[in-house]
C-alpha cells in the first residue's frame, strides 16, 4: 500500500513580485476610479486657461503684459507651471490619492481580502503607491505638454523644450513626494484627508512664506526651489524669480526629497505592516 506524497505549498512570492502584483491590480482601478474623473477636471482648468490664451494671440491681442511689456508663452508657461501645477494641483492630488490608499480598502471593507494573502503587508502599500504614480503621471504630464504647445510659439519651442523636459521631471518628483508623504498620514491616521488638506494648503504655505529654519522641513520649500532652474530668463519674470532669492542649491533641493521619498515610504510600509486594522460594522 503505497502512502500518500504530501502535497507541495507553493512559495510565497518575493516582496517586489507582491507589490508588482499589486500594482497590475490596483493600476486598472485607479484609472477607471471616480477620482481619476476628479483629477481629469483638475488638471483640464490649466488646459482650458491655456487654449483661451491661444485664442486671444491669434485675434492679435496680447493676452498679458506686464509694465507694459508683452510676456512672452515661455514665460506664461513658467508661471503656469509654478502657480497651477506645483502649489496646487501636484499637492491635491498627493492629498487625495495618497491618503486614499488604504483608507479605501478599510472604508470599502476590502483589506481582509489583500492581508489574507500570502504577501507581505507592506508590499500592497507599496505596490498601490506605484500604481498611483502611474495613474498620476499619465494624466498630468501629457496635460502639461498640452498646455506647453498651446501657450508657446512654435518658433520658440526648440529653445525652451529642454525647460518642459525639465518641468515635467518636476512634476514628477513632486507627485512621488507627496504620494509618499500622503501615504504615510494615510496609513498612520483614521481620517487622514482633512490632515492632509491642512498640511498641503495650510502649514506648508504660511511656513514656506515665513523667515526661519521651519521651512526646510517641508516638501514645497525644496520642489519649489527647482522651479527657477527652468524659468526662461525673460525681464517680466524678475518679480517671481525674487520669491526664489533663498532657495536652496540645486543638489540639496533633490537630495531632501528623495529622503523625504524613502523615509515616508519606509514608514508607510512598516505602520501597515504593524497596524491592526479594524473595520467598522
Amino acid at each position: 500500500m503505497t502512502s500518500a506524497l504530501p502535497t507541495a505549498t507553493p512559495a510565497a512570492p518575493s516582496y517586489w513580485t507582491a507589490s508588482r502584483r499589486v500594482f497590475e491590480l490596483s493600476l486598472g482601478e485607479m484609472l477607471w476610479s471616480r477620482r481619476t474623473i476628479f483629477m481629469a477636471l483638475v488638471v483640464g482648468g490649466p488646459v482650458i486657461l491655456a487654449i483661451v490664451f491661444r485664442l486671444v494671440e491669434w485675434f492679435g491681442l496680447p493676452a498679458l503684459r506686464v509694465n507694459g511689456v508683452r510676456v512672452e508663452g515661455a514665460a506664461i508657461f513658467g508661471v503656469m507651471i509654478w502657480m497651477l501645477f506645483v502649489r496646487f494641483i501636484v499637492p491635491v492630488l498627493g492629498v487625495f490619492y495618497g491618503t486614499a490608499l488604504m483608507a479605501d480598502e478599510v472604508e470599502d471593507k476590502t483589506i481582509t481580502y489583500l492581508f489574507t494573502r500570502p504577501i507581505p503587508r507592506g508590499a500592497v502599500l507599496l505596490g498601490k503607491y506605484l500604481a498611483y504614480l502611474a495613474c498620476t503621471i499619465l494624466v498630468v504630464l501629457p496635460s502639461v505638454m498640452l498646455v506647453y504647445f498651446a501657450v508657446v510659439p512654435f518658433g520658440q519651442i526648440p529653445a525652451t523644450f529642454g525647460q518642459l523636459v525639465a518641468d515635467l521631471g518636476i512634476l514628477a518628483a513632486g507627485l512621488a513626494v507627496y504620494g509618499a508623504l500622503f501615504a504615510f498620514i494615510g496609513a498612520w491616521l483614521k481620517r487622514p484627508v482633512l490632515v492632509g488638506l491642512v498640511f498641503a494648503f495650510g502649514w506648508e504655505p504660511v511656513v514656506v512664506a515665513l523667515p526661519g529654519y521651519l521651512k526646510q522641513f517641508t516638501v514645497a520649500y525644496y520642489l519649489q526651489a527647482l522651479v527657477p532652474h527652468t524659468m526662461p530668463s525673460d525681464g517680466a519674470m524678475s518679480v517671481l524669480q525674487s520669491f526664489f532669492q533663498q532657495a536652496p542649491p540645486l543638489w540639496v533641493s533633490l537630495a531632501w526629497l528623495t529622503g523625504y521619498l524613502v523615509v515616508f515610504l519606509v514608514l508607510a510600509a512598516r505602520i501597515v505592516e504593524r497596524k491592526e486594522y479594524v473595520l467598522e460594522q
